[in-house]
């Protein structure tokens, strides 16, 4: 039987992953032209967007009290979607300061299970969905496969005027990436 949980708690013995290489290919690369929705209820195309966007790729988000899928937890980077989606929001001022013209989220999930977590963790930043797994296959971005969906492995991209400027991946912990993100951008300077 799955177990419930609560998405805002990291256990302290989740496994960490490794670099399998499967973002290296990703600095450097110009997005392709295709929109997704966004909980805002907007189209977004990252390709085109002017300045620079940050980008946190997550698997799933759960929701309180309701079941992950068995084994959830000891799936390498799998845990940690809802502090990482909280790390962003604690650090969305910041991240502006330091020249970010956009930050969005993006999981598989469909946008209305999106909105739901905009809502309950008060994200000031739209998610955007690849639930058709267009962006993910067109960059080959890394994913997983926990009972029967095809999920998305955590990563974060900087993104100027369409090009991938950073690639961070593997994350780990999740509930850190905003820092890291944001140490990256003083560093970058």
């Amino acid at each position: 039987m799955p177990s419930t949980h609560d998405p805002n708690v990291l256990p302290a013995d989740l496994p960490v992953p490794e670099d399998d290489g499967a973002a290296r290919h990703l600095a450097g690369m110009r997005l392709p032209s295709l929109s997704l929705a966004a909980t805002d209820g907007a189209e977004v195309d990252l390709a085109k967007l002017a300045g620079r966007t940050v980008v946190y790729i997550y698997p799933r988000t759960g929701r309180p009290g309701v079941p992950l899928p068995d084994g959830w937890d000891a799936i390498p980077g799998a845990r940690g979607c809802t502090p990482q989606s909280c790390s962003f929001r604690d650090h969305f001022a910041q991240l502006k300061s330091l020249g970010v013209a956009r930050l969005f989220g993006l999981s598989t999930q469909d946008t209305e299970y999106q909105r739901e977590a905009v809502d309950r963790l008060h994200l000031p930043f739209a998610i955007l969905s690849d639930a058709g797994l267009r962006f993910a296959r067109a960059l080959r971005l890394p994913t997983f496969e926990v009972a029967g969906m095809t999920l998305l492995k955590r990563m974060v991209l900087i993104i100027d005027d369409g090009v991938i400027a950073k690639a961070f991946y593997p994350v780990f912990p999740p509930d850190e990436s905003a820092a890291v993100v944001v140490e990256w951008l003083r560093s970058s300077r």
